[in-house]
C-alpha cells in the first residue's frame, strides 16, 4: 500500500506471515460477502465461518468461491470440527472439508474437551493434508488453565504441525486471554508472549479497546483475529496509526510534543 502521508508503519503484503487479520463469518450472505470483500480483501488473510455455520448457510459454495477469488482462505470454526469428532467422524470430517476444497482446517477443544494426545494426533494426521491452526483455551468459564499450561499446550501443538495458535477469547471477547470485563489478562499474556514466538499466535480480539492494546504492546503487525466484517477497516486505521486509539503510536517524538 503507497503511503500517502509519511511516519505510518510497514504493512507486508499477502500473502504475509505476520500482521494477519483473521475475520469472523457468521453467516452473511454472498451479496455480503461480495461487499466485504470489496473493501476488505486487501487487510483480510483469513475468513472463518464461525463455529458450525458452514453446515446451514445457504449458497456456501458460492460464498466460498468469492473468498478464494478475492485472495482471502476460507475455513470452518473450530467447534464444527468438535461437532464431528464428539460424533467419532473424523473421517467424514475430512470429507467435508475436501468436498468443499478447504485448505486451511481449524482444531479446537473449547466446547468438547479432548486429550491433548488426541488433539495432537489429529494436528498431525491434518498436517500431512493442508494447512493447519490450532485454538487454544477453553469457551467454559469454568476451565481454568494456568499460564505455564498454555505455554506447554502452544508450544506442543506448534511441534505437531499447528502454523499458528490461537488464543481464544470467544466472539464475545471475555473468557481465556481476558477477563469477564474484557481487559487483557496481563500475566497470561506475558507468559505467552515471552515463551511463544509472536508470529506463531493469533490474538483472538473481538473488541476495539483489546485491539488497540495488542498493537500498542506488539506493534502495527501483530496478528489479530475473530475480527467483524464490518470493523476490518476500522482495525486497519487502529494499525496504522490513523485511529486516536494509536494516533501517537508511530509519530516521531518531535511530532509526539
Amino acid at each position: 500500500m503507497k503511503k500517502a502521508v509519511p511516519f505510518l508503519p510497514d504493512r507486508p503484503a499477502k500473502p504475509r506471515n505476520t500482521g494477519l487479520t483473521m475475520v469472523m463469518d457468521k453467516g452473511l450472505s454472498a451479496r455480503e460477502a461480495e461487499d466485504f470483500m470489496s473493501v476488505g480483501s486487501e487487510y483480510t488473510d483469513y475468513v472463518k465461518l464461525g463455529f458450525g455455520t458452514s453446515l446451514i448457510t445457504p449458497g456456501l459454495e458460492e460464498k466460498l468461491k468469492i473468498y478464494k477469488n478475492a485472495g482471502c482462505i476460507p475455513y470452518f470454526g473450530g467447534t464444527l470440527f468438535e461437532a464431528f469428532i464428539i460424533r467419532d467422524m473424523f473421517r467424514e470430517f475430512v470429507d467435508f472439508i475436501d468436498r468443499h476444497e478447504i485448505s486451511l482446517v481449524e482444531i479446537s477443544d473449547g466446547s468438547y474437551e479432548m486429550s491433548q494426545d488426541t488433539k495432537l494426533e489429529c494436528i498431525r494426521t491434518l498436517a500431512g493434508r493442508g494447512m493447519v491452526i490450532s485454538e487454544v483455551g477453553s469457551k467454559k468459564k469454568d476451565v481454568v488453565y494456568t499460564p505455564d499450561e498454555w505455554v506447554s499446550m502452544m508450544k506442543s501443538e506448534l511441534e505437531a504441525g499447528s502454523v499458528k495458535v490461537i488464543a481464544e477469547a470467544r466472539e464475545s471477547g471475555t473468557i481465556g486471554i481476558y477477563n469477564d470485563d474484557g481487559s487483557v489478562n496481563l500475566p497470561l499474556i506475558k507468559e505467552i508472549s515471552n515463551h511463544i514466538g509472536l508470529e506463531n499466535v493469533i490474538w483472538e480480539a473481538p473488541l476495539k479497546t483489546q485491539q488497540a492494546w495488542f498493537i500498542k504492546h506488539f506493534g502495527a503487525n501483530v496478528n489479530l483475529g475473530n475480527i467483524a466484517p464490518n470493523e476490518i477497516i476500522p482495525l486497519e486505521s487502529l494499525r496504522l496509526g490513523l485511529r486516536g486509539d494509536t494516533f501517537f503510536q508511530f509519530l516521531p517524538d518531535d511530532l509526539k510534543a
